[in-house]
């Protein structure tokens, strides 16, 4: 009995340390992560497309957000307009020029908690061989078991506007605006219980 009552208060003195979260590991999941951007049309309307995230990784502490982090790699080649020639326009050299750059990367520098469930990344975008600071507010949906509960997933919204120019991508002023505005939403699946082919829930299953 005195050994027990030494050793439960002193237990409970270590419980909290040992229920503290540690930072977690995240693979984005292309098929539930889009990024999509919209411009003006020479004040007709403004045109949207989508770009694929091709990897990325998301480290997340929901204790300590100064302990998360996030790197992105996004392939430049897989821009949507929903038209053919549109798409060949913006891929080219004047506009994203994918042939000589494919990708562009974003890694993160630190990660700022600004509310409960609000937070900045501040980070570098590197784009068309230039490198440039980038802040993304951005806002923590939900970490938890999917409805299947097969993976343990965290989803993060994000919306950012880039000036284009300051990448290199000067021409079509008169037609195409120079700010564009851009939307992430990301999934993410904890590390290690992603990529099983008979792990696939319904809704995500090929259609036959």
């Amino acid at each position: 009995m005195r050994l027990a009552r030494f050793l439960f208060p002193s237990m409970l003195a270590l419980s909290p340390a040992l229920a503290a979260a540690e930072p977690v590991t995240y693979r984005m999941d292309p098929v539930h992560s889009q990024v999509v951007f919209n411009v003006d049309h020479n004040g007709f309307s403004r045109s949207f497309g989508r770009l694929r995230i091709s990897e990325g990784t998301v480290v997340f502490d929901r204790d300590d957000w100064s302990k998360s982090s996030v790197q992105a790699t996004i392939d430049l080649a897989s821009v949507d307009m929903g038209n053919a020639e549109w798409d060949k326009a913006v891929r080219g050299p004047n506009l994203l020029d994918s042939d000589r750059a494919g990708t562009a990367r974003f890694v993160s520098e630190s990660v700022e908690k600004r509310g409960e469930d609000q937070g900045i990344v501040h980070g570098k975008l590197t784009l068309r061989g230039a490198t440039l600071p980038l802040d993304i507010p951005f806002q923590v949906n939900r970490v938890g078991k999917t409805i299947y509960g097969l993976h343990t997933v965290a989803g993060f919204s994000a919306q950012i506007s880039l000036d284009r120019t300051a990448y290199g991508m000067t021409s079509n002023r008169g037609s195409i605006g120079t700010d564009v505005a851009v939307w992430l939403e990301i999934e993410a699946i904890r590390e290690g219980e992603a990529g099983h082919d008979n792990d696939k829930e319904p809704t995500d299953a090929p259609a036959q």
